[in-house]
């Protein structure tokens, strides 16, 4: 394996982990006011982005390259709206998407298809989050002054459930 494209695929191990930790702290602000539901999305969404990690973990290590682990930064972020954090998530997302696509692009350019293969249902996965992500925003923005549709929304994010990535299922 290339060595830029190892280190790239190394470097979103850390990244994902990071993304698991920031989303925590996400769902520490919702359980804080109450918003149970958003908790738990949030909740779900970190074992989502550790489950990533796992991906990465284990794909590198099936091609004999050496795991390093970092440091993972503290989420500094505070919160003074329900918004926020939910404005946050896309923002988080989109960078996500965008290294991503950083490892793709170098796995491209020295005709690694294994990896490029690999990373399309993360591609596909990125498209989805970041869907995701910006529903949330404009269900809030739509419907969060509303105290009785704010609590439909927390219900609706309540009936989230965790499913282990497919990745992760196939071994």
């Amino acid at each position: 394996m290339d060595a830029k494209v190892a280190q790239l695929l190394n470097d979103q191990i850390n990244k994902e982990l990071y993304s698991a930790y920031l989303y925590m702290s996400f769902a520490n602000h919702y359980e804080e006011v109450g918003l149970k539901g958003y908790a738990n999305w949030y909740m779900v969404q970190t074992k989502e982005e550790r489950d990533h990690a796992l991906i990465f973990r284990n794909y590198l290590l099936e091609n004999d390259e050496k795991v390093k682990l970092t440091a993972i930064a503290e989420p500094d972020m505070t919160f003074s709206n329900n918004l926020e954090p939910l404005e946050a998530a896309l923002e988080h997302e989109e960078y996500i998407t965008a290294s991503i696509n950083e490892i793709y692009a170098a796995a491209v350019e020295v005709n690694d298809y294994r990896t490029v293969n690999f990373l399309k249902w993360f591609v596909e996965e990125q498209g989805e989050e970041e869907a995701n992500a910006r529903d949330m925003v404009s269900d809030m923005k739509l419907y969060g002054s509303d105290q009785g549709s704010l609590f439909s929304l927390d219900r609706e994010a309540m009936s989230r459930t965790y499913t282990e990535a497919a990745p992760l299922s196939a071994n």
